[in-house]
């Protein structure tokens, strides 16, 4: 179980998340929709680290983490930024290679299961893909971490829609066949609410929304919380 109690956090004189209560459970699969600035990003690196809340705690697994990525990371949680997020000058297999220096270095044989294109293109430097490429490499190396939850901020950003569509259609196969729980945050709520079991919608650093992605899909004034 990854929890928030009572999270907030400040920016200098600016609050960005205020007394959030949330846990996720193991292998879930959950959009976390809001405005610009409504506090989704500061959420999610809240709970893999890169961020200290000002009061309240983070837990997993029922002990505190500490705002610490690279133990965090080691713990089994891996954070996605939004953009490519790879290393441009070397190769799609050294990228996915240095990622899992403290891992398994043999798991890249399995990333290249999930994504055959990164597959054809090993060799390739990573700086040449297109962005879905990079997204998807992006994604590969979190994954050489091999993450209980792979924590994503707009995966879908200044991608086409059959890209995005591609994309969202292997982040919901990770889940299913390796059993990481995804949270994500995204502008494309529609596409999201497809892959997802529940939505949870942020509004001026508050949980505005919490209910299944169902619900969420049904309601006829869906921009009423936005």
């Amino acid at each position: 179980m990854l929890a928030a109690h009572g999270v907030t956090a400040n920016y200098g004189p600016l609050t960005a998340l205020s007394e959030i209560d949330l846990s996720f459970a193991p292998g879930s699969r959950v959009g976390v929709f809001g405005h610009n600035g409504a506090g989704k990003t500061t959420l999610l690196k809240c709970l893999v680290g890169a961020v200290a809340p000002s009061a309240g705690r983070i837990e997993y697994d029922g002990a505190p983490l500490t705002a610490n990525v690279s133990q965090n990371v080691r713990k089994g949680l891996a954070f996605v930024p939004q953009g490519h997020n790879v290393f441009p000058n070397l190769s799609v297999e050294q990228n996915l290679t240095i990622s899992g220096l403290l891992f398994d270095q043999g798991f890249v044989s399995r990333i290249f299961e999930i994504f055959p294109v990164l597959a054809e293109r090993r060799a390739q430097r990573a700086g040449s893909l297109s962005g879905g490429e990079q997204q998807m490499l992006a994604l590969g190396m979190a994954l050489m971490t091999q993450p209980k939850w792979l924590l994503l901020d707009e995966p879908s950003t200044g991608l086409a829609p059959v890209i995005i569509r591609n994309v969202m259609s292997r982040l919901k196969n990770i889940n299913e066949t390796m059993g990481t729980g995804l949270i994500m945050v995204e502008q494309n709520v529609p596409a999201t609410l497809k892959i997802v079991d529940r939505a949870v919608i942020v509004k001026a650093g508050r949980v505005v929304f919490d209910g299944t992605a169902q619900e969420l899909s049904e309601n006829k004034d869906l921009w009423k919380w936005f």
